[in-house]
């Protein structure tokens, strides 16, 4: 259970991270199904209420309103009806995001039922923002939906302190990092499509922030750092790409008061290979968050050979490795951030050599096979602690 999936891009690495673990699932023999909304992005939907998705079943049960979804509210009374009538026939349930408006339901009926679920909250846990909602809604559902699961999954240290936080055990815990398919990969695009694209010439260097627009991600503060790198440097471009996450409107106008509009391009979105071709021309990828768990543009950035400067938050600190696979910063820290982007422009070889030492710890640590591996594994334990009772012949998993 998700509250969007393929093809809601937009919504960030949840999904592509459940598409991925989903379709590698089917080809290993198991069965999956998958309930989720029918919300593509704030103003689309999906056609058909069932699609057979790489070999996944997935059910698009109908959100409220796209206002709703664009308020990020994701409640679909259909999938009650589907819940109860089909939840026995699931040997384990993995339920990704921990504050849902489904979650309360499928709870009710997963422990009515006896039926064994796995919860992975996706850097959902802290109260970034000291949400009054989300401490109620912890204090009536949140806290029983993590207390009465099988296991819980950490996508670093840093999240599986969290969960020690918020009272689960210490063996309910698995960490389980996200994966990539390096396949996608494998043949990248030519070097100078994206500057051709967009019209920036090829002695430009690209300093390239990739991910949702969102004050979380420090997107002010890459730009005040890149008014100073070009008052330093010329030919240099900042290129920012992503969907808006309410925070598009203070970064154009931060960037109008600096006054480097002509240094900064923004693309909106891009996925597939106009992404893909964004990474190939960028020198560096920067991600100066405020707070993250484990982004999988980092991922991306290495698959692709590029070096990353990230905040020294969260579980960043785990993916880059200071002066490696790419220079850590502490977070809100414009000096040290122009110093770090700086270096990266100015020294080119060890820029690349940063990126080659990235792209080989991420096949060595995150490839989506290894991480189904443990995933799978985790699945069978959850199977294997149950009374005798309660299992079931066949192999699936919702």
């Amino acid at each position: 259970m998700i509250p969007y999936y393929y093809p809601a891009w937009q919504f960030g690495g949840p999904v592509r991270v459940a598409y991925e673990l989903s379709k590698e699932l089917v080809e290993r023999g198991l069965s999956v199904t998958v309930y989720t909304s029918d919300i593509v992005d704030e103003k689309t939907r999906v056609d058909n209420s069932f699609q057979k998705v790489d070999g996944v079943d997935v059910f698009y049960f109908k959100n409220l309103s796209l206002y709703a979804a664009k308020r990020k509210m994701f409640v679909t009374p259909s999938m009650l009806f589907a819940v109860k009538d089909r939840i026995k026939s699931f040997d384990v349930v993995h339920i990704h995001g921990n504050r849902t408006t489904q979650s309360p339901i499928l709870h009710y009926f997963l422990k009515k039922n006896s039926v064994p679920y796995i919860v992975q909250a996706h850097g959902g846990l802290p109260m970034i923002s000291g949400n009054r909602l989300k401490r109620l809604y912890d204090l009536f559902f949140g806290h029983n939906l993590l207390k009465d699961a099988s296991k819980v999954i950490a996508l670093s240290r840093v999240e599986a302190e969290q969960y020690r936080s918020m009272g689960v055990p210490e063996e309910k815990i698995e960490v389980i990092p996200n994966g990539i398919d390096l396949s996608e990969y494998a043949v990248l695009p030519p070097k100078g499509c994206f500057k051709k694209k967009f019209g920036i010439s090829d002695d430009e260097k690209i300093v390239l922030y990739l991910g949702r627009i969102h004050r979380i991600k420090g997107i002010d503060i890459l730009v005040k750092a890149f008014t100073n790198v070009i008052k330093k440097l010329d030919a240099v471009r900042l290129v920012i790409v992503g969907p808006d996450d309410g925070y598009l409107r203070e970064v154009k106008a931060l960037i109008k008061t600096l006054n480097i509009d002509d240094n900064v391009l923004i693309t909106g979105p891009l996925y597939g290979k106009d992404k893909l071709e964004a990474y190939v021309d960028a020198e560096v990828y920067v991600l100066p968050s405020r707070y993250e768990t484990f982004p999988m543009t980092v991922l991306e950035a290495y698959a692709c050979g590029k070096p990353v400067i990230a905040s020294k938050v969260g579980g960043l600190p785990d993916l880059v490795t200071n002066g490696q696979t790419g220079l850590l910063v502490d977070p809100g820290n414009i000096v040290q951030l122009t110093k770090n982007i700086l270096y990266l422009l100015d020294h080119a070889d060890g820029a690349i050599e940063m990126g080659l030492q990235g792209k080989q710890f991420v096949k060595e640590n995150f490839t989506i096979k290894k991480v189904t591996d443990k995933l799978q594994g985790l699945y069978s334990d959850v199977l294997s602690s149950l009374p005798l009772e309660f299992t079931k012949s066949k192999n699936s998993c919702g």
